[in-house]
C-alpha cells in the first residue's frame, strides 16, 4: 500500500495578503492623532519651561526688593481664584494627573466630555504649573493625548468603542513620549502601567504614535535628548555590591513616597477652614519662600537635574550634602503639598527629581570614601532617578526605557537594571502597590 502525503506548504499558504492586517487601518488614524498631541504638548512645554524662566528672574528682584512680594502674594491668589474656576464641574477629571481617570475609561468604568477636560487640562496645567508647583507635565500631556485620541475618534473618525479606546491609548501614550522627548519609553509605559497589554493590536499602532507625536516635538526643541547628561565613564566592577545598598534603600523611600501620596486625600480633608476648590492656595503660597532662596527648585524640574550634575570640590563635600539632604525634604514635602491641592498636574518629573537627589547622595558619598572615581557621579544621578521612579510607580521597563531616551546614553543598561530591581523589589516587599496609578484610581468614585 502507497502512502499518500501531503504536498507542502509555500509561503503564499503562510503569510497574509499584503495590507489585510486588522490593526494597520489604526496606525494612520494613530499618527495623526499623535502629531496633534505632539503640537499641543510642544507648545505645554515651551510655554512652562520660558515661565519658569521668568521666574528665576522675578524671585531675584524680590529678594532685592521685598515690596515686590505683595503685588506676588495677590498674583497669587488670582492664580487660585482662576484653577478653582477652570477645573469648577469638572473636578473628578482635572484634578492631579489624569492617568487614573484614562485607566477607568477603558475599564469602562468612566466618561469624558473631552473637549472640556482638553481646553481646562492645558489652561489648569499652566496655572499650576508655572508658578513653580511642584508638579510634572507628563500628567496632562497623557490626558490632553488622550483627549485628542478621543475627539477625532468621535468627531473625525466615527469608530466603535473599542478603536475609539485604541485611539484615546495612542493619544496617552503620544503625550508621554511628546512630553520628554521619548518614543519607547512612552509605548511601553502604556503598555506596562494603563493597559497591561502587549497585544500587537495595541503597540504597533502606539509605538507609530509615540514616533510621529516626538517628530512633532521637533519642531520646537530639536532632535537633543531633554535631559542630557554626558556620561563618560562606566561604573567600576567594586562599585555594584554598593549598588544592592543604594537599591533597598531607595526602594524604602519610593513605599515612603507612596504612604505618603496615597494619604493626601485624608490630610486634605483636615484642611476645613479653606474650601476644597481654593486648595491651590496653600502650595501656590508655600513655593514662595522656597523661590526666594533658590528659584531653580521650582517646577516639575528637570532644571534640579542639571544642578546636581555638577560636582562640588572634594573640600566643600560635607557642606553640598547637606544642601542635597535639603534638597530632598523640601522636594518630597512640596511635592506631597503640591499634588494633593485641587490642581491639575503629574508625579512623573517630580519623583524623577528626587530619584536624582537620591543617586546624587550616594554618588558623592561613595566618590568621597573612594569607591567610584569622581566621573562616575553622574552615573550615581542616573541610576538614582530610575531606581526611583521604578519603585514608586511600579514601571520597571518605562523607567529604564525613560531614563536612557531623556539622558542619551544606553551605557548604563546593566547597573540600571541592577539598582532598579532591587529598589523595586524592596519597594514591593514592603508593602507598595505593583502600579501607584491604580491605587490612585481607587481612591476615586467613577460614575458611568
Amino acid at each position: 500500500m502507497i502512502l499518500q502525503t501531503a504536498q507542502p506548504m509555500r509561503a503564499r499558504d503562510l503569510l497574509r495578503r499584503p495590507f489585510t492586517n486588522s490593526f494597520l487601518k489604526h496606525v494612520g488614524a494613530g499618527i495623526v492623532v499623535s502629531f496633534f498631541t505632539g503640537l499641543l504638548v510642544g507648545a505645554f512645554r515651551w510655554i512652562i519651561d520660558h515661565t519658569l524662566e521668568v521666574l528665576w528672574f522675578i524671585y531675584p528682584q524680590m529678594t532685592r526688593h521685598p515690596w515686590l512680594l505683595i503685588p506676588y502674594v495677590l498674583l497669587m491668589f488670582l492664580i487660585a481664584g482662576l484653577i478653582a474656576r477652570t477645573i469648577r464641574g469638572e473636578e473628578l477629571d482635572l484634578l492631579g494627573s489624569g492617568i487614573p481617570q484614562i485607566e477607568a475609561i477603558l475599564l469602562g468604568k468612566h466618561q469624558m466630555k473631552w473637549w472640556a477636560v482638553l481646553w481646562r487640562k492645558f489652561v489648569g496645567g499652566l496655572l499650576a504649573i508655572c508658578p513653580g508647583l511642584f508638579l510634572g507635565r507628563e500628567g496632562p500631556c497623557i490626558q490632553m493625548g488622550a483627549c485628542i485620541g478621543e475627539g477625532f475618534s468621535e468627531k473625525v473618525f466615527h469608530l466603535s468603542n473599542d478603536d475609539r479606546h485604541l485611539l484615546l491609548q495612542c493619544g496617552a501614550a503620544a503625550g508621554l513620549a511628546a512630553a520628554f522627548s521619548a518614543p519607547l519609553a512612552g509605548t511601553v509605559f502604556l503598555l506596562e502601567e494603563v493597559t497591561h497589554d502587549f497585544k500587537n493590536r495595541v503597540w504597533v499602532p502606539t509605538l507609530s504614535a509615540c514616533i510621529a507625536a516626538d517628530f512633532a516635538t521637533f519642531l520646537y526643541f530639536g532632535t537633543r535628548p531633554c535631559l542630557y547628561l554626558p556620561i563618560k565613564m562606566n561604573l567600576p566592577f567594586n562599585a555594584y555590591p554598593w549598588l544592592l545598598v543604594a537599591g533597598v534603600v531607595i526602594g524604602a523611600g519610593a513605599y515612603g513616597f507612596q504612604y505618603c501620596i496615597l494619604n493626601l486625600k485624608w490630610w486634605y480633608s483636615k484642611l476645613t477652614i479653606i474650601p476644597d476648590r481654593f486648595h491651590s492656595i496653600v502650595p501656590l503660597l508655600l513655593v514662595i519662600p522656597v523661590g526666594l532662596w533658590n528659584a531653580k527648585l521650582l517646577g516639575g524640574s528637570h532644571k534640579v537635574i542639571q544642578f546636581l550634575s555638577i560636582m562640588p570640590n572634594s573640600r566643600g563635600w560635607w557642606h553640598y550634602l547637606i544642601l542635597l539632604v535639603a534638597f530632598l525634604v523640601i522636594r518630597f514635602v512640596g511635592t506631597m503639598i503640591s499634588y494633593g491641592a485641587t490642581v491639575p498636574g503629574g508625579i512623573f518629573m517630580p519623583i524623577f527629581v528626587l530619584g536624582g537627589i537620591w543617586g546624587a547622595i550616594f554618588g558623592l558619598l561613595m566618590v568621597h570614601a573612594g569607591i567610584l572615581p569622581a566621573a562616575c557621579y553622574l552615573n550615581m544621578i542616573v541610576l538614582g532617578m530610575t531606581a526611583y521612579i521604578a519603585a514608586t510607580e511600579g514601571t520597571p521597563i518605562t523607567s529604564i526605557l525613560l531614563a536612557t531616551e531623556m539622558i542619551g546614553s544606553i551605557e548604563q543598561i546593566l547597573p540600571m537594571a541592577i539598582v532598579t530591581f532591587v529598589a523595586y523589589y524592596t519597594s514591593m516587599a514592603l508593602g507598595s502597590q505593583p502600579f501607584i496609578y491604580d491605587a490612585l484610581r481607587e481612591e476615586m468614585t467613577f460614575e458611568k
